[in-house]
């Protein structure tokens, strides 16, 4: 007896409800290379898992591809976790994906470039965006594990070159699917809970690209750049890079790079300082000496100028009193034709008394002496 006649979605509803009962497939892992990959508008994910023979379509709901570890890619080699169910409207089924891995080293870099390709084209790489270190922190916030040998190599590289910062380490799995939700945490607990905080150093020491992978995680990206903190991010060795480092105020190629790059040495500091000071010293005398110089020659050409002056002041004044003197000198009198008489003793004679006949006298003229003997005076008011 034929069983009574059913509708489309009758039957597309019972398969559905069978397909999700089914231990196998409502928890299945399917590996496969990724084809047809597209991002809807909604956020949710839509690609076919294929192999050599057959595809499977898939399904990722926006809010899981919002906590995938890995950026997916077409032609990635992937393992997709989920439940097989119908799309009960199309009569299709498909593959609802919960989580991913990605299969293989080469893959690892197609995620790796496609999140880098992502985060550069919505600016999260942009230079205008980094924050400068601060020059002498108080505080330096090491996030990485508490067991690891960077954590020991950070602390003691940053109290070596300066032991007045306050070192905080907030520990963090480094590596493991839980890592980078727990670096990512930590990252917004420094800013909420101690954003008097200088800077923070992210990173560990090196490992395999799966072991770095919590660094090239979109959660530990957008964390870093949303941090009002400075971020130095220091990830495995100097040949390593990760999306950290893009995304971080700064990049170290190491986590003893990162620590020299966070503080200043004080102890160089001091020495330098120290070494201003003389030079700063002997600067300043050598100066002092200079000006003192200056000071003196000024000094000494200004004396030399006033006395100078004196001088030529006072040949100036000789000058004027030897007119003086000459104009009052007898002998100018004898140039105009008068002679000075002067007695046997050298007397100046000026009367004729006490002259007589006989006396002899000496008549000066402007050009030569005359002896005389008096023969006769005449006493009396002489007139030209």
């Amino acid at each position: 007896m034929a069983l009574k006649p059913v509708t489309v979605s009758q039957i597309n509803h019972y398969v559905n409800r069978i397909l999700r009962s089914d231990p196998i497939l409502g928890d299945v892992a399917v590996t496969g290379e990724i084809a047809n990959f597209k991002v809807h508008t909604t956020g949710h994910v839509y690609f076919s898992l294929k192999d050599e023979a057959s595809k499977l379509s898939c399904f990722l709901p926006a809010q899981n591809a919002s906590r995938l570890r890995y950026a997916l890619a077409e032609g990635m080699e992937i393992t997709a976790y989920g439940s097989v169910s119908v799309f009960e409207r199309g009569g299709t089924y498909s593959l609802n994906v919960r989580d991913v891995e990605v299969n293989g080293e080469g893959d690892l870099a197609r995620a790796f470039q496609a999140l880098k390709d992502k985060l550069e084209r919505e600016g999260l790489f942009d230079p205008r965006y980094k924050k400068p270190l601060v020059p002498l922190p108080k505080r330096i916030a090491i996030v990485t594990s508490p067991t690891g040998a960077a954590v020991c190599d950070l602390a003691k590289v940053i109290r070596d070159r300066n032991p007045f910062v306050d070192v905080l380490v907030w520990p963090v799995l480094v590596q493991g699917p839980g890592a980078a939700p727990d670096i990512a945490e930590a990252i917004r607990g420094l800013n909420e809970r101690f954003p008097d905080t200088d800077t923070i150093i992210i990173g560990r020491g090196g490992g395999s690209q799966e072991e770095l992978w919590a660094f090239n995680e979109e959660i530990v990206a957008r964390a870093v750049f949303l941090s009002e903190i400075p971020v130095i991010s220091a990830v495995g060795h100097e040949t390593d890079f990760s999306i950290s480092d893009f995304v971080a105020d700064v990049r170290a190629a190491t986590p003893t790079e990162a620590a020299v790059l966070a503080t200043k040495d004080v102890r160089a500091m001091a020495s330098r300082a120290e070494e201003l000071k003389r030079n700063l010293f002997r600067t300043g005398l050598a100066e002092r000496i200079r000006m003192l110089e200056y000071r003196m020659e000024n000094a000494r050409l200004s004396l030399a100028s006033s006395l100078t002056d004196k001088v030529r002041g006072l040949e100036h004044r000789a000058e004027l009193r030897k007119a003086e003197l000459e104009a009052l000198s007898p002998f100018r009198v004898l140039d105009r034709g008068y002679a000075a008489v002067f007695d046997r003793n050298g007397g100046s004679v000026s009367s004729v008394r006490g002259i007589g006949p006989g006396s002899d006298l000496t008549v000066v003229l402007k050009d030569g002496r005359i002896s005389v003997t008096v023969q006769t005076v005449d006493e009396g008011e002489m007139t030209p």
